[in-house]
Formats: structure tokens, sequence, C-alpha cells
């Protein structure tokens, strides 16, 4: 019998009843990016993308350029004042090319295609007007898709995952390390950079498949193995790890019915997001909330999912979405639990009251702390049925819904069925008073 939570029928917590079904591609959506309120494009292994209202449904473009399958895709709006906004995307192929797209018009803006290996990832720095993309390289370009320098060869397997950081800094991925890149801009007057490699940070165990940024101050990297490392954003150092959470050695107390599993998918950490207080972390098939400032998981759910959380997000509501290889979409609400006098949690994911290998004195510190600090759960209130296999990713449009992308080749949009009922309430009402069939009886 599945351990994952269920919940009946009455998910009075979850607005989104409706959904409306999106079809086009012919293979595996991997990805969905935000273009503005109302618009997202959609990607995956078809090498088609498309462009969507989010608020119909309705299909603006179907963006045909790449022969193989979409890598890597980000949005690259223009922020020159002296013309209108324009609203690019920016997608990465397997077929060895980038292609600039006009969302306005659908049309291809320009393509390079002097790439040596498939670019993975793509990240836009708004502050210097450019484009990074990661691969067996680290080239940077300007918003005319010129060259404007690039690293030397890296390795074979290339820079998975790119996150910017403060002073025209940018931390890749390249397997188990962390290479700190600083662009410099040209010292001869010219609009040219130079990309130097700062610094190698080598403490990952194994390949690095997620980073996020928290401030200017602190990003967050996960492994494959499931170590979590915080990271100073301005000098690189590391603030706080941890490894081997799921090892009972290491963690005598973990009880053996929450002991995880040792293959690596079940400890992957496959998505981190963040606010200001926390990283949210997808691990396997769980969901687990790291404090920042208290240095601890605050609240986790070892089996959130019934297979790995590919994408997790949290909403402005203290609510948290999830999505997983088992074709579900989950909605959590992250819970203060009233309990006096207060209760320990279960010690396990990155060693939740000790942050590593602590001593006995500040073991009791930590002890101390808990007595003084709320305990929180994660409780789940929407389960969203539609897809049929792995969902891969969602995008949250605030009272338009939310929009998810699988391997079932659907992209779904659900909304909040009591909006939907009133706008088309309200849309009958305009319509008959226009025709004049709306008779007022008294």
């Amino acid at each position: 019998k599945s351990s994952v939570q269920t919940i009946g029928e009455e998910q009075i917590q979850n607005p989104y009843t409706e959904l409306l079904v999106l079809k086009g591609h012919q293979d595996i959506v991997r990805f969905l990016v935000q273009i503005d309120d109302c618009r997202f494009a959609s990607a995956g292994d078809d090498g088609i993308i498309f462009l969507w209202n989010a608020q119909t449904g309705e299909k603006l473009f179907e963006l045909h350029g790449h022969t193989h399958k979409i890598t890597a895709i980000a949005p690259f709006s223009s922020s020159d004042a002296s013309e209108e906004k324009k609203h690019l995307i920016l997608t990465a192929s397997a077929d060895r090319t980038v292609i600039v797209w006009d969302c306005s018009s659908g049309r291809q803006v320009q393509k390079v295609s002097c790439f040596h290996s498939t670019v993975k990832c793509l990240t836009v720095l708004q502050r210097l007007d450019v484009w990074l993309s990661g691969g067996s390289d680290l080239c940077v370009w300007n918003r005319k898709l010129d060259l404007l320098c690039k690293t030397s060869h890296l390795t074979d397997a290339g820079i998975s995952a790119l996150v910017e950081l403060p002073k025209n800094c940018v931390a890749a991925a390249v397997g188990r390390e962390l290479i700190i890149f600083r662009l410099v801009a040209s010292n001869d007057g010219s609009e040219g950079w130079n990309v130097l490699e700062v610094k190698r940070l080598v403490d990952h165990q194994d390949n690095i498949l997620s980073l996020v940024s928290v401030n200017d101050l602190i990003f967050v990297t996960g492994s494959h193995v499931g170590e979590l490392i915080v990271w100073d954003a301005l000098d690189w150092t590391k603030q706080a790890s941890e490894c081997n959470f799921w090892d009972s050695s290491v963690h005598p107390d973990v009880q053996p019915e929450i002991k995880l599993s040792q293959s690596p998918n079940e400890t992957s950490v496959q998505h981190l997001t963040s606010d200001e207080e926390c990283v949210f972390a997808a691990v396997g098939k769980g969901i687990y909330v790291y404090n920042l400032q208290m240095k601890r998981v605050i609240a986790c759910q070892r089996t959130a999912h019934d297979s790995s959380v590919l994408h997790i997000e949290r909403l402005p509501n203290r609510q948290l979405i999830s999505c997983s290889e088992d074709g579900s979409v989950r909605i959590w609400e992250l819970r203060e639990k009233q309990q006096l006098p207060a209760e320990p949690v279960p010690t396990g994911f990155f060693n939740m009251w000790g942050f590593g290998r602590a001593n006995k004195q500040a073991n009791q510190a930590a002890k101390k702390m808990q007595e003084n600090t709320p305990v929180y759960f994660l409780e789940l209130v929407g389960d969203l049925i539609g897809h049929s296999s792995a969902v891969q990713m969602f995008l949250y449009f605030g009272e338009l819904g939310l929009a998810t992308c699988s391997a079932d080749h659907l992209v779904i949009l659900w909304k909040d069925g009591e909006r939907e009922s009133r706008l088309r309430s309200l849309t009958l009402f305009q319509k008959l008073a226009q025709n004049g069939d709306l008779q007022l009886k008294f």
C-alpha cells in the first residue's frame, strides 16, 4: 500500500477544479516559460515551441525552427527605453543551435549555429543586457547575438545549470564541481566582455542537479546523492552543509519505516526554490522546507508522491505546489503544529536539529532552541489528477490558474472553478443585456 497521503473529495483549500487540455505537442513537454501576465510558452522533445494564452488556452503561435529536442528555454525582454518593450524568448536545442523568437509576431529573429556541443542551459543577465549559454563552453552574447567572449573547453559533460550571482558573477554546475565565473568589461572602451574563471568549488560528492539564488547574499546547491550546500554569494564560502542524511549509522534515531532507500533516485535533490526565509527542496519522493536562519528543516513530507518529485514552487499564501513522475500535481499548506510542550520532529534529513556534526554542547543548545521554536508540518490540501504520465514542471499565474506540462504530450491549464463559473455567468448576463433579452420582472 502506498504511504503517500490521500485526501477525500472535499478539497477545501484546492481551487483548481476545472481544467483546459492544450494539445499540439507530439512528444514529451519538458519546459514552460512565462512571457508576461497572460502568455506562456511550452517546449519539449518534438523541437516545437507553442505560445499560449493562459486565460483562454488559445494557441497563439507554433514556432518551427529546431530539428531536435529543446534543451533549454529562457525569456529575454528588451530593456531599451527608446523602443516599445519587446518580449523575446531564447530556445536551445540538441541540434546545436539557439534561436531568438519574437513573441508578438511568432517570428524567428535570429539563429546561432556555431556551437560545438548541445547548449544545456540559458541565463539572461538583465543588468548587463547580455545572455549566457552553457554547454561544453560558457559563452556570453549580446542582444544582437554577437559572441562577446567564451571560456575554453571545460569538460565533455559540460555546464548543466547556471545561476546569477552579485558583482557580475555566475555559478556554473559542471558535474560535481561548481565553477564561479566573473564577467569583466573590456579595457579598450568597446562593448566587449571577458569571462574569467575565479574559483572552483569541489565540495559536492556527486553531480549537482539544482541551483537556486536566495538573495544577493546566499545561493544553494543540491546534488544527485542528496547533499545540500548553502553558499555565501559574495565570497563563495560554504555556510552550511549536510550529507548522507539517509544513512541510519549517521542518524541512529531515524525510525526504520521512514529510512530512505540508498538508491540515488530516492535522495536526488531534483529541484530547489526559495523565498527570503526558506529553501524548498524536492528530494526523491519527498519535499522539505529548510529554514536558513534556524539552519534546520522545519517541515517535510518524506513521501509526498509515489515517484520522484520533479518541480516545486512556493505560492504567496504559505502553500507549496509539487509535481512528480507519478503524474500527479499536489498542493501543500505549511502550518504550525499547536503543541505544549514542544514535541521534537524526527531527525533524518539535513540533520534537522543540528546542522552538520554537532558536539554535545551544541546539541544541548539545539534542544533548548527546540522548546522555544514552533514546529511546522505540510498538510495536503489539493490533488490535481489530469495527466497520465510524468509531470515535468508547472507555472503559477495567480488568479488565472496553473499551467502544467507532461510526458503525455499535453499542457493543462488548471482553473479556479468558482471564479470561472462567476465569469461565465457575468458574460451571459452581459450578452443578454446587449441583446435586450434580459427582462426584469417585479
